[in-house]
């Protein structure tokens, strides 16, 4: 608390009007008091909002007001204000007539009232400044005036915004809540994945029998039991659809992603294992809508390295040959009756989309796409002499885009800021109904206007934002729709909904015995690099817990071509669920913020990339939310490595640390890829290291020869039959550390490869790592 004296000049009275709280104004203070201000500029200056030497009496503009605000009262710290605010509703376009001028002290008032979501229909900033007053923000003059029409200092805005941030922490009890079990957290999910039967007559979904995730029927309306269709024991199903009256579903053996194809029979009693053969893996290809019997898939049974499409027969088995790989295609797409005519060919640097007009005819090249460049076929429209695609062919961002015949790309929608990640078609209009892209949430941009009055019918009943929705399923006029509704606290719902009479019926929930209101909020965060890039990702928060000090999880995502989305996550939520604030960063190299972001990351592993992840843990030091003496990091996959790498580059920095199936020699780990792999050879050279012309630089980012720096207690998991990361990666740095003395945890599972999928696997995992981190980063009860 401040102490200041009784007695003041007017020019400081003038200065208290709008700032200094009630407590602090009633105290005697001694001769050499800090001033009012100084803890609120204090934590401006911690946080690094306003730079040292800032003049305390200096007004501030409107922008930097508002810069102020965002940053103090937000986790979003990259990117810009306005948009943040005017976004939380804290200010209204046209309020302000210039944003270089001064911000008055009524008009703060307004935006922190707003901040409160505590507006009351205030008509004038006399108004706002008497409310912000009345709700301990503010305080004025001792004969009662408020000075709603003078200028904002420096002094004044950080005391505002401390007695904000007070107020908030003062409804926080630090009570957290309920320990939930491991076991609830990792049990296998209830029914999901619904699908509408052809005829729309009958529902499939994933449910649980012998605590693995198995297929089952239902027929729409009817309160009769479901038909368990698929028997399987020692695995979940992968994968599952419709063809005609047969459910076909993919599942691999113990982890080891030789995917095969099995069909089963409506009423479960017969299961084929329709491409039964060893060391070979399935991919799906078209459902040849419309052809009785017959769809498209793809194997690599003659060569591992590619794979050749073959038309098949799900009720007699029976394969044909009907597009051989030349050694260089990565993916196939069929038009609308079934026929093989777009093909992506890559050399894994320079890909090229190949384009015939019939099956008989050659490839030829129909749009050549340089490093970096993307075009992902959607389909074909319905007279076929166009291509619906997601590109960022010529430009950074990736757009939903109509292809021509001749390789002319029309823009449909493309977002400035981040990549489009897909869209809704109407197959009976053919027309694309929207684009979805991912900000701080995904989102929408319509193009038909009925189908945005059905959408925005579906939020009104089910209450929840655009974000929240999923419309998994769907006929073809869109009258039976299944939709799914999912957010940061909710694993997710499944309803049916029927367009024409407005009937939503309840389906099925993920996880009825996890309560939305014992999970905690994943907030949107961003920060910049140390070379000024922003970066963006999450920050889960316990519940019931003060963002003040807490031990911290980082948890760097996979990939790393991937990126990290807004959403419900069972280990970031049991994580929090044990006191500990979770941060995720899209670090460079994640996809969804364009192309240059992804080259960002180019033979950057180890090196700029974790650096963004180092940043992250700083910044969320920095903010007070961390405890930097009880920082512990996290991943699976790349994010092991980035486990790995962080404890030798940056050792101090954590104080626990945990590799899930993640590599730790850069040459063992290119020299032992899946041979389904060997295509994108180049890609890899050019985007990870070439082992030989980028040999120093990789032998410099492989933690396992810098086991001497690692300090930080470690944890290891591995799956046994990993294709991807080899249980010699996990076998290296464990032996290595040993010899050194450093205390290490190693857990393989036989049954398991690239991340474990048996529930009685996750459970032991996540118990064994919740032990770990209460034990390196909680303080031990005597």
């Amino acid at each position: 608390m401040n102490i200041r004296k009784r007695l003041f000049s007017a020019a400081i009275a003038s200065i208290l009007a709008v700032s200094v709280p009630v407590s602090v104004m009633a105290q005697d203070g001694a001769k050499k008091a800090a001033p009012w201000y100084q803890d609120g500029v204090q934590e401006l200056l911690t946080k690094g909002i306003v730079d040292k030497g800032v003049k305390q009496k200096q007004e501030i503009s409107v922008k930097d007001f508002i810069r102020y605000a965002v940053m103090s009262l937000t986790y979003q710290h990259g990117i810009d204000p306005m948009k943040v605010a005017s976004e939380k509703g804290w200010l209204k376009e046209g309020e302000f007539t210039s944003v270089d001028a001064p911000i008055k002290r009524g008009e703060m008032a307004r935006m922190m009232v707003r901040a409160l979501g505590k507006e009351q229909g205030e008509l004038s900033l006399a108004e706002y400044a008497t409310s912000a007053k009345a709700l301990g923000l503010i305080q004025g003059d001792a004969d009662g005036s408020l000075h709603e029409d003078q200028p904002v200092t420096v002094a004044q805005a950080a005391v505002v915004l401390k007695n904000y941030s007070n107020k908030m922490l003062s409804t926080m009890d630090e009570r957290g809540v309920s320990q939930i079990s491991v076991e609830d957290f990792m049990r296998s999910p209830g029914s999901f994945g619904y699908e509408l039967s052809p005829d729309g007559k009958y529902l499939s979904y994933a449910g649980t029998w012998e605590n693995r995730s198995n297929v089952f029927v239902e027929k729409i309306g009817e309160k009769s039991e479901a038909i368990r269709v698929t028997s399987s024991k020692d695995r979940d199903i992968a994968s599952f659809f419709w063809k005609g009256d047969n459910i076909l579903y993919r599942k691999d053996k113990g982890g080891d992603e030789n995917f095969h194809l099995y069909s089963s029979t409506f009423n479960g009693n017969k299961e084929v294992d329709l491409t039964p053969y060893d060391k070979v893996s399935v991919q799906f290809v078209s459902d040849l809508s419309g052809v009785k019997d017959e769809i498209l898939i793809s194997m690599n049974k003659e060569d591992a390295t590619i794979f050749d499409v073959y038309k098949l027969n799900v009720k007699t088995g029976e394969m044909k040959l009907i597009a051989k790989n030349p050694g260089n295609i990565m993916a196939w797409v069929a038009d609308r009756q079934g026929k093989i005519r777009l093909a992506s060919e890559s050399d894994g640097a320079v890909s090229t989309l190949l384009y015939r007009d019939t099956e008989e005819e050659a490839f030829k090249p129909l749009v050549t796409l340089n490093f970096g460049d993307t075009m992902n076929p959607l389909g074909f429209s319905a007279d076929g002499k166009s291509i619906y695609a997601v590109s960022n062919n010529g430009r950074d961002k990736t757009g939903l885009v109509k292809l021509n015949l001749k390789g002319e790309e029309e823009v449909l929608y493309q977002h400035p800021e981040v990549d489009v990640t897909g869209a809704y078609y109407d197959k009976n209009k053919d027309k694309m109904l929207a684009a979805v892209y991912v900000t701080d949430k995904a989102h929408l941009e319509f193009f038909d206007d009925k189908f945005e009055a059905m959408y925005r019918k579906l939020q009104q009943k089910l209450g929840v934002s655009e974000s929240e929705i999923g419309l998994n399923d769907y006929n073809e006029d869109m009258t039976k729709l299944i939709v799914s509704v999912s957010n940061d606290k909710t694993y997710g719902m499944y309803y049916f909904y029927d367009s024409v009479s407005g009937e939503l019926t309840s389906l099925g929930n993920l996880s009825p015995w996890l309560k939305p209101d014992q999970m905690a909020d994943m907030y949107p965060i961003s920060y910049k690099s140390r070379d000024g890039l922003t970066i963006h990702g999450y920050l889960t928060l316990p519940k019931n817990k003060k963002p003040q000090n807490l031990p911290m999880i980082v948890n760097p995502h996979g990939g790393p071509w991937t990126r990290d989305m807004w959403g419900f996550n069972p280990e970031v939520q049991l994580l929090a669920n044990r006191g500990y604030a979770v941060l995720q960063m899209n670090f460079r190299a994640s996809m969804g913020y364009g192309k240059s972001f992804m080259d960002a990351g180019d033979k950057q592993w180890g090196l700029k990339i974790q650096d963004d992840i180092t940043d992250g843990v700083k910044w969320a030091i920095q903010q007070g939310i961390a405890d930097p003496k009880r920082v512990g990091i996290y991943g699976g996959s790349f994010g092991g490595y980035s486990t790995l790498i962080g404890i030798t580059k940056t050792p101090e920095l954590y104080a626990a640390a945990v590799d899930y199936v993640g590599i730790s020699n850069m040459f063992s780990f290119l020299g032992t890829i899946p041979p389904y792999w060997e295509t994108m050879r180049n890609l890899l050279n050019e985007r990870v290291g070439d082992v030989e012309k980028d040999n120093e630089m990789l032998k410099q980012v492989s933690p396992v020869f810098h086991v001497d720096k690692i300090v930080t207690p470690l944890f290891v998991a591995q799956g046994a039959n990993d294709p991807r990361v080899n249980k010699a990666e996990s076998d290296q740095i464990v032996e290595a550390l040993k010899k050194r003395g450093v205390q290490v945890e190693y857990m393989v599972k036989d049954d398991e490869g690239h991340g474990f999928t048996n529930a009685e696997n996750l459970i032991d995992f996540f118990n064994t790592m919740i032990k770990f981190l209460d034990k390196n980063l909680k303080p031990q009860s005597k």
